[in-house]
């Protein structure tokens, strides 16, 4: 893998004197706490939430929620362990105040967001950069300016972790800008990844060569080492879950102060409508809405059969008519429309419906729409073609020109393109990967 494939942050202006230790193929900053004044270091950091707290109230609301604590050696920069803001007095020191800032949000977007919640069973290594790589450009494009030498990846720019997770190589040898303690006894990790020793590792040898060598936890200049914070214990599952629902609650509560306050807007805004709508999987969700349309029409033919004087129409079943169009823009992975055409399948099998599959990216060719009846099979294509631009008009302009209406047409795609100016008279309802807003119709979020 080339380095032009990470880009990193560089700013020439800012020329820190770092002093480091190389052990393996890690550089680990020098937490000398004799050289820094742990008071100065601390009013450093309450002054950059102050500030936030007045410029921006929503992140500020949010880094308020973790209290400050001076690290021992085991802290090479920040971390957090959902409960508190961790720090290495020698890595704050070399920050301005802009970078402070960041680093400040960095970790409270960690919990807000709840990535301590979410990993799973994925690989620790990867789904901590990959928390790391959906955060950075977001504070890079909201004008927030990192530290030196962290990695900035547009190109995973308005996405999630879990979007991104399967989009890093497996061989990165790329560590995460902070320490990630709310799960750090990774399930299924070796204690070495292929980029050479992990941090858990390191901090293991660097506290037995501190020991070998006779020294203790170095103390500050003006405090003992009584002060320092030692490593927090990874969080177990009950705490994960009691902190997940705690943060929502902040989440919801700085959002509410930031719009009271008129300064919630851009990609914040966007991502406190995606974060905070309803924990349910689309399956579910599609399921519901097919539903609701398969038994939807009254009729007298067949009365009811409740007892009664009066006559009353029966409930019945019709077949409908499911127009799907799948974007093939190339933001959709084929791995994610298998998985969509076979849930479409599995519904389909439970009612009487006819589909027509539609593939689009900036048009429609006759080639690309196939007809399934309630008795076939929905089948995927050998080939979807695609991977240009995305406009939705397509679409709609090839069912108007259509005999009869289509009860409902879904449409799987990230939301970023051309859309209709007028909403039509057919539902529809729009799957989405990512975070895009759509201007009608129905939003079920994908992932």
């Amino acid at each position: 893998m080339s380095d032009s494939d990470y880009p990193y942050w560089q700013d020439s202006s800012l020329t820190p004197e770092t002093k480091i230790e190389v052990i393996g193929e890690d550089v680990i900053i020098d937490n000398n706490e004799d050289d820094v004044d742990l008071e100065a270091v601390e009013a450093k950091l309450t002054k950059a939430r102050t500030q936030l707290i007045l410029d921006k109230p929503f992140l500020g609301n949010l880094v308020l929620r973790l209290p400050l604590k001076a690290a021992g050696s085991w802290c090479q920069t920040s971390a957090t362990d959902a409960k508190s803001f961790y720090y290495n007095p020698s890595f704050i020191d070399q920050l301005d105040n802009h970078q402070t800032k960041f680093v400040l949000i960095h970790e409270a977007l960690h919990c807000a967001l709840t990535h301590f919640a979410r990993r799973g069973t994925r690989d620790k290594h990867k789904w901590d950069l990959a928390c790391d790589f959906a955060i950075n450009p977001l504070l890079v494009k909201e004008g927030f300016r990192p530290p030196l030498d962290v990695p900035i990846f547009n190109k995973y720019d308005s996405m999630i972790a879990e979007e991104i997770y399967p989009m890093i190589d497996d061989s990165i040898d790329t560590e995460p800008m902070d320490q990630h303690l709310y799960d750090d006894n990774p399930k299924d990790d070796a204690n070495e990844s292929d980029g050479g020793m992990r941090e858990d590792a390191l901090d293991g040898r660097e506290d037995q060569s501190k020991s070998a060598s006779g020294k203790n936890n170095p103390t500050q200049g003006n405090t003992d080492s009584g002060d320092l914070a030692q490593k927090p214990s990874p969080l177990t599952p009950d705490e994960m879950q009691n902190l997940s629902a705690e943060w929502q609650k902040n989440l919801a509560s700085s959002a509410q102060l930031a719009q009271q306050a008129g300064k919630l807007d851009g990609e914040f805004a966007k991502l406190i409508d995606f974060f905070l709508q309803p924990q349910l999987s689309w399956q579910s969700l599609l399921a519901q809405y097919m539903s609701s349309l398969a038994r939807d029409d009254f009729s007298y033919a067949r009365p009811s059969r409740r007892s009664g004087a009066a006559i009353l129409p029966s409930l019945r079943s019709s077949q409908i008519d499911i127009t799907v169009a799948i974007d093939t823009s190339g933001s959709i992975s084929q791995e994610e429309i298998n998985e969509f055409v076979s849930e479409i399948n599995a519904i389909k099998s439970n009612m009487r419906a006819s589909i027509t599959l539609i593939a689009c990216d900036e048009k429609i060719s006759p080639e690309l729409i196939w007809r399934f009846e309630a008795w076939d099979e929905l089948q995927f294509p050998a080939s979807l073609g695609g991977g240009k631009g995305t406009n939705f008009n397509p679409v709609f302009d090839y069912l108007e020109q259509q005999d009869s209406n289509s009860s409902v047409l879904i449409y799987f795609t990230d939301a970023k393109g051309k859309f209709p100016e007028f909403e039509p008279s057919y539902p529809v309802m729009w799957l989405v990967k990512g975070k895009e807003p759509i201007p009608w119709g129905s939003r079920i979020q994908l992932n």
